[in-house]
């Protein structure tokens, strides 16, 4: 399979996939779902791709079984999230950053889980990198079993089977299967967006924290206020 994508190559869906097939796609699902180590990889377009990719036949899976796999791929994943989450604990919370962890990732997926409750674990799997904190934050947070186990089941099915059909659907139409290498192409730049816009917020926001008059430090955070709560 020809490749003009831009980029690293783990960033490029097109080489995973021909690379690694769709037991590679799956452990990237499953990863990017639940574990720490996950948010930076491109979980919405490599679906995408792979159900490009089936209807153009350059993937041999069939469809609706790629489908099956990575919606459990997904719930698994999830599952595997929620379960650390109820095993660290606050604990999370108190983690210092490293390259691979954030603690500002955590308070956005925090955020985000309280201001939508049980729905955000549907809502998360459409937003990169919440989507892999989101089922550690409930686990953290104790969410009831049962609501977490039919929500993760919601929203691994809507988006794991919804986009992999989208790709699937966009490359029966004939400009998009005649120029396939440059629909790869803007998917890989579309799915280093998100990481550059969060990167450079960082980088914006430790500049201001950093300069005179900058903002309070770190320990003022939402973070540090519901820690110190939890302590009395």
């Amino acid at each position: 399979m020809t490749t003009l994508a831009l980029g690293p190559s783990w960033m490029d869906p097109d080489y995973l996939i021909s690379t690694f097939g769709v037991v590679g796609l799956l452990v990237v699902v499953f990863a990017e779902s639940g574990l720490l180590i996950g948010f930076f990889l491109p979980g919405d377009s490599l679906l995408f791709t792979s159900g490009l990719l089936v209807t153009t036949g350059k993937l041999g899976t069939p469809l609706w079984l790629l489908c099956v796999l990575v919606a459990l791929a997904a719930i698994v994943g999830d599952q595997v999230g929620y379960l650390f989450g109820r095993k660290v604990g606050p604990s999370l919370f108190r983690r210092p950053d490293s390259k691979l962890f954030k603690q500002e990732n955590v308070e956005k997926a925090h955020d985000f889980f309280e201001k939508y409750g049980p729905k955000s674990l549907v809502l998360a799997r459409f937003v990169p990198i919440v989507r892999t904190f989101t089922p550690i934050i409930a686990g953290v947070s104790r969410m009831n079993y049962r609501s977490f186990v039919t929500f993760n089941v919601i929203g691994g099915t809507l988006w794991g089977v919804g986009v992999t059909l989208l790709g699937a659907g966009l490359g029966k139409v004939a400009f998009v299967n005649k120029h396939i290498e440059l629909i790869l192409v803007a998917i890989v730049l579309v799915s280093v967006v998100p990481i550059a816009i969060e990167y450079l917020r960082s980088r914006g926001k430790a500049g201001r924290e950093g300069a005179p008059g900058g903002d309070a430090p770190d320990d003022q955070g939402p973070g540090t206020q519901r820690r110190r709560h939890a302590k009395r």
